[in-house]
């Protein structure tokens, strides 16, 4: 199990899942899940070691620094602490 600390609550979720999936079960509507528009935007706060590598969509969408694209990164493991 990992953990996702989500706008200061804390989520125990399954290795490997989506971000976007988390988020949207917290009720946030998010539009694509496709990483094209941008509209999953999160913070990473804390935890970039335990999210998979940044993929070719972030890239297109020039995410960098602690910016990630919720539909596009995975927690691997560990803790993550992001912002939306």
């Amino acid at each position: 199990m990992a953990k996702l600390i989500l706008n200061g609550n804390e989520l125990e979720v399954e290795e490997n899942v989506r971000i976007v999936d988390v988020i949207e079960e917290a009720g946030v509507p998010i539009g694509c899940s496709n990483g094209v528009c941008g509209t999953c935007e999160i913070e990473v706060m804390e935890g970039m070691e335990n999210l998979n590598e940044l993929t070719e969509e972030e890239e297109d969408l020039g995410m960098e620094g602690n910016k990630r694209l919720g539909c596009q990164c995975q927690l691997t493991g560990g803790t993550v602490v992001v912002e939306y």
